[in-house]
Parts: C-alpha cells; sequence; structure tokens
C-alpha cells in the first residue's frame, strides 16, 4: 500500500507540473505575441521577410477584408479571391488608392469544390506569393441541431473551410519551397479547441485546421516557410450576425480591423495565436476546465445565441433560415 501511495503521489505531481509548464509557455508564447512586436521600433518587414504578393482568400469582409489592407499597408500586393467581382473590383480599388500597391481580382466560389482549382492555379501561376492567408470560411447561419441544418451548407461548410484550406495550399507551397521562404497563415477558430454543440459541423471543420496547420508545420519546418494557425475568438463581423451580443465592439469582441492589425503583428513570432491580446486572456481562462465542461459550456452560450436570433425572426415576423 505505501508503493501504491508513492506511486499515486508521483503521477499527481508528474501531472501538476505538466500543467503548470503549459500554462507558463502559454503566457511566454502570449508575451512574445503581442507585447514583443509593439516594443519593436517598427514592425517585421514582411516583404523582405516572405515575399511581394499575399493571397486572401474570402476577402470581402470580416476579417479576411482587414488581413488583406493590413497586409497591403506593410507594402505586399495582394491577391483577393472572393465571390462577388463588385465587392471584389471596389476592395482593390480601395487598396491600390490608399495603400499604392498593386492588386489582383479572381472570382471564385469555395463551395463549388474542386472544379474551381485548376483556374485558381492559372490565375497564380505568374505570380511570387510571399503569404498565403486561407481565411475563406462558413458558419451555420445561426446554432442549430444537425438534423435542422440543410444539407447544402453542411456541405458547403466542408468544401469551403476544409477544401480550400487543403487545396490552396498544395498549389501554392511548392513555389514557396523553391524559394526557401513564405508564409501560410490558416485562419481557424476557437471552435476547435472542443467539441461545439449546435455547431457542431463547424466545430469539427476547424478541428481539422488545426490538425492541418499543426502536421503541415512539421512537414515542412526545415524548408524556411511560417506556417501559422490563427484561432480567433468572437469578433464583430457579419459571420457572427446571429446575435446582437456579438455586433457591438468591445474590449472582447474587437473589430475586424483591429483584430487583423494584431493578428499580422504575430505572424513570425508564434505558430499557433488567438491573433489578439484579449482573446489570449480569454482562451487562457477557457483552456483551465477539462475538455467536457468547456463543451458543455459552449453548448449553453450556443443555446443563448440560438434564442437571440429566433427571438429577433420573431419580432421582425421573418421565418428562420
Amino acid at each position: 500500500m505505501p508503493y501504491t501511495v508513492d506511486l499515486l503521489a508521483y503521477i499527481g505531481g508528474f501531472y501538476l507540473v505538466c500543467v503548470v509548464t503549459e500554462a507558463l509557455w502559454n503566457v511566454i508564447c502570449g508575451l512574445k505575441a503581442h507585447v514583443i512586436p509593439r516594443l519593436r521600433e517598427s514592425p517585421v518587414d514582411l516583404v523582405e521577410k516572405y515575399g511581394t504578393w499575399a493571397v486572401v482568400t474570402g476577402s470581402t469582409d470580416g476579417i479576411g477584408k482587414a488581413y488583406a489592407k493590413e497586409l497591403a499597408k506593410r507594402g505586399l500586393n495582394i491577391v483577393l479571391i472572393s465571390r462577388s467581382v463588385e465587392k471584389l473590383n471596389k476592395i482593390a480599388n480601395e487598396i491600390t488608392t490608399i495603400y499604392q500597391v498593386k492588386t489582383k481580382v479572381i472570382v471564385a466560389d469555395f463551395s463549388q469544390g474542386q472544379e474551381i482549382y485548376q483556374r485558381i492555379a492559372e490565375e497564380l501561376k505568374d505570380i511570387p506569393i510571399g503569404i498565403l492567408v486561407n481565411n475563406v470560411g462558413k458558419q451555420y447561419a445561426y446554432p442549430m441541431y444537425l438534423s435542422e441544418v440543410p444539407e447544402k451548407e453542411l456541405w458547403d461548410i466542408i468544401n469551403i473551410n476544409v477544401g480550400a484550406t487543403t487545396a490552396m495550399t498544395r498549389f501554392v507551397i511548392p513555389q514557396m519551397v523553391d524559394r526557401r521562404k513564405g508564409a501560410i497563415v490558416n485562419v481557424s477558430s476557437s471552435a476547435e479547441f472542443q467539441p461545439l454543440p449546435l455547431m457542431t459541423v463547424y466545430a469539427a471543420s476547424k478541428v481539422f485546421l488545426k490538425s492541418f496547420t499543426d502536421a503541415l508545420r512539421v512537414e515542412y519546418q526545415s524548408r524556411g516557410i511560417t506556417i501559422q494557425n490563427v484561432s480567433p475568438l468572437f469578433v464583430n463581423t457579419k459571420m457572427n450576425a446571429f446575435s446582437h451580443r456579438l455586433q457591438e465592439s468591445t474590449l472582447f469582441v474587437p473589430d475586424a480591423e483591429t483584430y487583423a492589425q494584431n493578428a499580422v503583428n504575430t505572424l513570425g513570432e508564434v505558430s499557433h495565436t488567438t491573433g489578439y491580446w484579449s482573446h489570449g486572456v480569454q482562451n487562457f481562462g477557457m483552456m483551465l476546465p477539462p475538455m467536457w465542461m468547456r463543451m458543455y459550456i459552449g453548448g449553453m452560450m450556443n443555446q443563448v445565441f440560438r434564442q437571440d436570433y429566433l427571438k429577433t425572426c420573431k419580432l421582425k415576423d421573418i421565418p428562420a433560415l
């Protein structure tokens, strides 16, 4: 019996050391991502470090649009890829006028799957891509039970959230390997940290992104390529329009422009980030409970957001999507 007690004590002590070490490492990474860049006299020269062109998918709204503008502000030429030619041209003209960089637009609907990528590859073949931001993504219209989600919406989530990042990365990375420099930024979500009831497939697609990014980093870490996973919490964008609670910019729910400015600062500093300092603080506290508890809390939050959406539909006398 004494030996058993000693063994359990050693196991408990080892587990405690692991927990404390991980917590300290997260604090160090947070300081490296959000404090050190602010202490520099000038930001890192992304053109010199990675190359002259950046490609941003899903670049006509929200985080993608803000990322494109922030990278243009840093001197990179921008390829904008999204569905709406009107929005693409408007943003391209805005970027060219304000930041005096080159732009190129590619119209593509990533929900169409495999058939679109040959054309995108042809459009990009002569462009030396230094940074690829895989931002395009699709979420549920509002928190729903799986049986309520339209079948097309489920396939769109898979084709966009999983397929786009995989395909875009595959045909961009060889040229980065040849130049031995470049960066791939995969914009995921805090939904990757636990299963998420009422957004089941969306959260699962973000788990794919994290696994894909982490494994890809090991494959190419010796080739001079930066591969970063960005996992934002709530940002005030149209993607979160199902709840009025997420449509007001606050300390913990930044607007897309504030978020992107901070997220770009972390590029090359850390391999995984929430992208924004207050999201890092939230994430630190969020990861302390066990996964089953995080899943339960996430489910409760989604029930609140679901009721927000349904209540709004009722007040406006419109059908739920």
